[in-house]
């Protein structure tokens, strides 16, 4: 019985043929499924081939088909001389490629430059890569003492004093000018309508700053007599080197724990003394090179990577200002954010360049690329508190109510809870932020900064070079170099944020 039934369910015919499947994969399976599927798919797919057609194909042909790769002058770019139709003319940017990269700085100091960024990146590249050790000590040497070394390798320069007489100089200033505003507001008096409210605030601002300069007297008279040794920078960065490491070994703790922040101190003063004697600094350093004459890629970075730097630690401490509860802290961030970002950056640059000079003392003066700087990164870091806030909202109330419960401070429940979590949330918006401020750096042309495509547009006026297609190979390679560095930054931003947010990956 068992036998019959076991046989009645064997198949003694073979099936007929089936055709294949269709295939969903790979390339093919791409074609089928997702570009000619149905009638809109492949008009779209259609429209794009033809745009990719008319565009990418037109570029190649320019750019590597068409171009001329070798020559001395224009004569080499033209089409009646090159027997076809000419392409990109690429002579013409290795010609101008030192103005490109170093504007007008002068060729027998360029290789200052070249050291500048080579030290940038060796500091830089450890800190991108998560796996690589002693990120403290390389965020320290890139943040704090990279940018003094760039400012004394790309300025030159030397010093004639140190931290005590730096302190004292700004505090004068700062007494100064306060005194200055106060007799300001004295001499409107003189033919005010509200002459009496205006001699009454201007004796006090003048009383005010009188206050200031007894108060810093000591310090002021401190610095003269250091500047009246022989070696006033050293006896300067000696007496400077004492007050700090007092300063850091009794904050850290004193006789208990203080010992680990006075040898950090110390080792820091070392490594200064070190490359202050390396650099000459304290005998008039290097040949001076003044801003005006920088130009090109050197003025884009330099304008974009302080921007980047200084905007953010500037829109955190907007956004936190925004959400405190101190009415005065609130009230200025929420007005100082609001300003900036009801202003175009055009506006910004050119307060920063010309009018800004209007209101400091007569005796003190501040570079003009520093000052489009100034502006760049007050302007930026309004729009990045807006993204950092917009992060600090996306944390739920429970995460400080829990640091709370576990007796965390307000600072350490936002730098170590809060603040993390927060950043990991806009980084998009962040890197976005820094992609457009890269390529805004174009704007510093119009307050007579040289930037890449400003030494580029310079680099026009050249009869030698002067061909039908030479500004458009110079807008190309500008174009490439714009993109390799923006897209540069999409990338890593990508990578950190699946990095940070692998724990939310379905």
């Amino acid at each position: 019985m068992s036998d019959i039934t076991s046989h009645a369910y064997v198949r003694r015919d073979l099936l007929n043929e089936r055709p294949a499947p269709v295939k969903t994969t790979g390339f093919i399976g791409l074609v089928r499924t997702r570009l000619l599927n149905s009638p809109t798919n492949i008009l779209l797919t259609t429209v794009g081939a033809l745009l990719l057609w008319f565009t990418i194909i037109p570029s190649i042909k320019f750019l590597l088909v068409d171009a001329v790769w070798t020559g001395k002058d224009r004569t080499a770019c033209l089409t009646e001389n090159a027997g076809f139709v000419v392409g990109a003319c690429w002579p013409y940017i290795q010609a101008k490629l030192p103005q490109l990269i170093y504007g007008f700085y002068p060729e027998a100091e360029r290789w200052r430059v070249n050291l500048t960024l080579a030290l940038s990146v060796v500091l830089l590249v450890p800190l991108l890569i998560p796996r690589l050790p002693t990120k403290g000590l390389n965020a320290g040497l890139f943040f704090f003492a990279f940018p003094v070394v760039a400012f004394f390798l790309l300025r030159g320069g030397g010093i004639t004093g140190f931290g005590l007489s730096w302190t004292a100089g700004l505090l004068q200033l700062f007494a100064d000018s306060i005194t200055g505003g106060g007799h300001v507001l004295l001499s409107l008096g003189k033919t005010s309508a509200i002459a009496p409210l205006l001699w009454v605030v201007g004796n006090i601002v003048v009383l005010l700053g009188t206050a200031i300069s007894w108060l810093i007297f000591p310090l002021v008279w401190l610095r003269e007599q250091i500047q009246g040794t022989g070696q006033p920078v050293w006896a300067d960065f000696a007496v400077t080197a004492v007050v700090v490491s007092l300063i850091a070994f009794v904050l850290g703790g004193g006789l208990r724990t203080g010992w680990r922040a006075l040898a950090s101190s110390i080792a820091a003063f070392i490594a200064i003394a070190i490359v202050i004697k390396l650099m000459g600094l304290d005998h008039g350093g290097l040949p001076v090179v003044t801003t005006n004459l920088w130009g090109g890629l050197l003025v884009t970075l330099v304008v974009s990577v302080t921007g980047i730097v200084t905007s953010l630690p500037i829109g955190i401490a907007l956004a936190l200002g925004r959400r405190s509860t101190i009415p005065l802290i609130r009230i200025f961030s929420i007005a100082f954010i609001e300003f900036w970002r009801g202003v175009p950056l055009i506006t910004v640059l050119f307060f920063a360049t010309y009018m800004l000079p209007l209101f400091l003392p007569g005796n003190f003066t501040v570079d003009g690329l520093v000052r489009a700087l100034i502006g760049i990164a007050l302007f930026t870091g309004a729009y990045q508190a807006e993204n950092v806030r917009g992060g600090l909202a996306a944390i739920p109330r429970g995460q400080g109510e829990a640091a709370a419960a576990l007796g965390l401070s307000w600072w350490k429940t936002t730098s170590l809870i809060v603040m993390p979590q927060a950043l990991r949330h806009v980084i998009p918006n962040l890197v976005n932020s820094f992609i457009s401020l890269f390529k805004d750096t174009s704007l510093v042309s119009i307050v007579a900064l040289f930037d890449l495509l400003g030494s580029l547009r310079a680099s026009f006026s050249d009869p030698k070079w002067s061909t039908p297609s030479t500004a458009f190979t110079g807008f190309a390679f500008a174009g490439i170099i714009y993109f390799i560095f923006c897209f540069g930054m999409s990338r890593y931003s990508l990578f950190v944020e699946r990095r940070l947010n692998a724990h939310r990956r379905n």
